[in-house]
């Protein structure tokens, strides 16, 4: 005998949690390449900023994918308030932020390498974050 499937209205709990660890997911993710590149490698990224040259540190990444994440997150629950397909809507929304908010680490990272290891901190952040809060997304 087959359980019923549950539907989408019953596993609030179960979105919750997958948002929560897609957000969590993504901070743990940008700092791991973080400390893989500065700490481990020895090829710490730096931001141009003020004027002057500034390394990035381990606060900032968490910081900041954390940032990203709540805003992310607020922004799907701002999707499935307001359009019939938020899934698809969070999904070209969020590649066309995760393509503006590339502008940053082209823009103002110090050197070459800090330009990849930040870019590729934004693209991780993002590999966790879109799916992750897609698959979370519900149906008006």
């Amino acid at each position: 005998m087959n359980a019923p499937v549950p539907k989408e209205k019953d596993m609030p709990n179960q979105n919750l949690t997958r948002r929560i660890l897609s957000v969590a997911g993504a901070a743990a993710a940008t700092l791991a390449l973080w400390t893989l590149t500065g700490p481990v490698a020895g090829h710490g990224a730096s931001a141009e900023t003020g004027g002057g040259v500034r390394p990035v540190g381990a606060f900032a990444v968490v910081a900041g994918s954390l940032a990203a994440g709540l805003a992310a997150w607020a922004l799907l629950a701002l999707l499935e308030r307001t359009v019939s397909r938020p899934q698809r809507a969070w999904t070209i929304t969020a590649a066309a932020v995760l393509a503006l908010s590339m502008t940053g680490p082209l823009g103002s990272a110090a050197d070459t390498a800090s330009t990849a290891i930040l870019a590729a901190m934004h693209l991780t952040a993002a590999a966790v974050l879109v799916p992750g809060l897609g698959l979370s997304a519900r149906r008006r």
